[in-house]
């Protein structure tokens, strides 16, 4: 089976490279293809959306990333990648929830969104608690993980 997808709009910030931390400050805009501007109506009532977005930077290589320690750090364990959220991924999908800053016309702008200019949004769905956050569980590594990151 082969899926196909077109991007609804692009990320527009600062972030040139791939890195792997420090994405709190970042601010971007979801600039929309004009189709889909309209559907961005009501958007601006949430305080956080999840972006969800083609990784067209990543190089998933099967030997090297489908078991790694996250980020590549000793002090990290090694797990498969469907434990972390690494960039290199089989099918290269990225998802974020990120802070709405503000809804326009023709653009969504947030904070912390872990992608790079350029990149292709999928999707924008908005963060409803009562499905997204439950009482979640993760491995200690995880929080060591995410001291930096955002």
């Amino acid at each position: 089976m082969r899926i196909e997808m077109e991007p609804i709009g692009y990320v527009r910030n600062e972030v040139k490279d791939r890195k792997d931390t420090a994405w709190g400050e970042d601010t971007s805009s979801i600039l929309l293809d004009k189709r889909y501007i309209s559907g961005l109506k009501g958007l601006e009532d949430f305080s956080h959306v999840i972006i969800i977005y083609h990784l067209d930077k990543a190089k998933y290589e099967k030997d090297k990333h489908l078991q790694r320690r996250p980020q590549n750090r000793e002090d990290m364990p090694l797990v498969g990648i469907f434990s972390q959220r690494g960039k290199d991924r089989p099918n290269r999908i990225g998802m974020t929830s990120v802070k709405v800053v503000s809804v326009s016309e023709d653009a969504l702008v947030v904070k912390g969104l872990d992608a790079v200019d350029g990149t292709p949004v999928l999707d924008i769905k908005p963060y409803y608690p009562v499905y997204d956050k439950k009482d979640a569980v993760v491995p200690e590594w995880v929080n060591r993980l995410m001291e930096h990151y955002f």
